[in-house]
């Protein structure tokens, strides 16, 4: 059984915009996109696509160009490396290196830590900080799919979170300042929505990011200099167990939003050992650098690692914790579905001095299984887990989709021994569907049966 997977080849970094582009070259629907863009409740920006060479390579680029009054200059390289000159260091930035010509000229492009112009910079411009509240509300009128928007709040999400730890608050204290801008915001819909286009169409089951080159040296933020990479994304990097490969170039190549999106969409850190190319996608970035800045998408195809009796293996993680609230037990379970635990569960139990307390069981992968108990060590008072290999033996099974009255829902379909058929509407798809259209969600189960 062939499998299609999504490969993000990350030499360069990833960012937002490089991201969406990469994903529009390899094939994602634009008038899906622009239908989105357009439903955006903002104002003060529009959307451009178009091609750009970078080093000879024809790339999409995905601009968000935005008026003065929205306008963060993110490719203002004297702002944001300026600082280096100051200290004696070469600025390589000055100088394009990439030789690019530009079918057209159309430059702007996610920034996605905190960037505060200084009273004394010559661009000041006031930038609005909007909280997860605020984006919530936004993005609920968008016009996607609701599996495009989970993904954007998944995004938003590992951002919060990440900024959260940066800076000592909560995710839903976290007030955003160029991630909660328009153009930021725009490129993380513009992300979502191309990727679920993308595996709705060419049945996509799983992504690959085997790692993110990041560069050196330092930039300037809204919270003064910081080092590369900057804190958002080693938190992300961390909690996601994202690779970082750091290169002998100075800047910053991999932004909070593209370290959130590859998070959001990992399953798989390395590439099945054979495979076949079936298309390639190019996104072009908008910053100048020594190595031009692009991310290359590729759709495999590759056979399904799983055997052909139905054998397959797991890891089954097991911790016992007598001292958390029910709040953060759900909390922690809600953690460990997104990033990519097969099942979670608690069971009661009884431990020593009479305490009555929860076994945490998680299934996952053997790739899974570190960040995944990183997770559990940094969100739980647990100092130990235990872990077994299993053998198991599953069903094969594929998703289709059927149309409701209320839209489409994800099927299951799981092949008996005997070769006999049995579907199973998602409950997460049921979920989403019932919730955008306002029915009960047992109705839209039951159709989709029916269908």
């Amino acid at each position: 059984m062939r499998e299609r997977i999504l490969y993000l080849e990350c030499a360069a970094g990833i960012s937002g915009d490089m991201t969406v582009g990469a994903l529009l070259d390899l094939g994602a629907d634009r008038e899906t996109l622009m239908r989105a863009m357009n439903s955006v409740p903002a104002d003060g920006f529009s959307v451009q696509i178009g091609r750009v060479f970078k080093s000879g390579l024809d790339c999409c680029d995905f601009s968000v160009l935005t008026d003065a009054a929205h306008e963060n200059h993110d490719h203002d390289m004297a702002y944001l490396y300026g600082h280096e000159h100051d200290h004696g260091h070469d600025r390589e930035h000055d100088h394009d290196h990439e030789h690019e010509h530009h079918h057209h000229h159309d430059h702007d492009h996610d920034h996605d830590h905190h960037h505060d112009h200084d009273h004394d910079h010559d661009h000041h411009h006031h930038h609005e900080h909007r909280g997860m509240a605020e984006i919530r509300e936004i993005l609920a009128q968008v016009d996607m799919t609701p599996e495009a928007h989970a993904l954007t709040l998944k995004i938003f999400g590992i951002l919060a979170r990440a900024e959260a730890r940066a800076h000592g608050t909560t995710p839903e204290q976290v007030h955003f300042h160029e991630v909660g801008a328009v153009d930021s915001i725009a490129d993380i819909v513009a992300a979502a929505v191309c990727f679920d286009d993308l595996r709705r169409r060419e049945g996509i089951t799983r992504v690959a990011v085997p790692s993110l080159a990041e560069g050196q040296g330092t930039v300037r933020c809204a919270h003064g200099i910081l080092p590369v990479p900057v804190p958002a994304v080693t938190h992300i990097a961390a909690e996601a167990g994202l690779t970082l490969r750091i290169m002998e170039a100075r800047g910053e190549f991999v932004t909070p939003t593209g370290a959130a999106i590859a998070a959001a969409l990992i399953t798989d850190r390395g590439l099945p050992e054979a495979f076949r190319i079936v298309r390639t996608g190019l996104g072009a970035g908008k910053r100048t650098y020594e190595r031009p800045s692009v991310v290359r998408a590729m759709l495999l195809e590759a056979e399904s690692a799983q055997p052909s009796d139905g054998s397959d293996e797991v890891m089954l993680l097991e911790t016992n914790i007598d001292d958390a609230s029910g709040e953060i037990l759900g909390y922690v379970m809600g953690r460990l579905l997104e990033a990519g635990a097969r099942d979670v569960w608690y069971t009661p139990i009884h431990m020593k001095k009479d305490r009555p307390a929860w076994m945490l069981s998680v299934l996952c992968t053997e790739q899974n299984r570190m960040p995944l108990e990183h997770l559990i060590f940094s969100e739980t008072t647990t100092i130990g887990i235990r872990r077994v290999r299993m053998d198991r033996t599953v069903l094969p099974r594929r998703t289709d989709e059927v149309p409701t009255r209320w839209g489409s829902v994800k099927v299951k379909v799981c092949t008996l021994p005997d070769g006999t058929e049995r579907k199973y509407p998602e409950y997460d798809s049921v979920r989403a569907t019932a919730a955008a259209a306002g029915v009960p969600a047992a109705d839209v189960y039951r159709e989709a049966e029916r269908c």
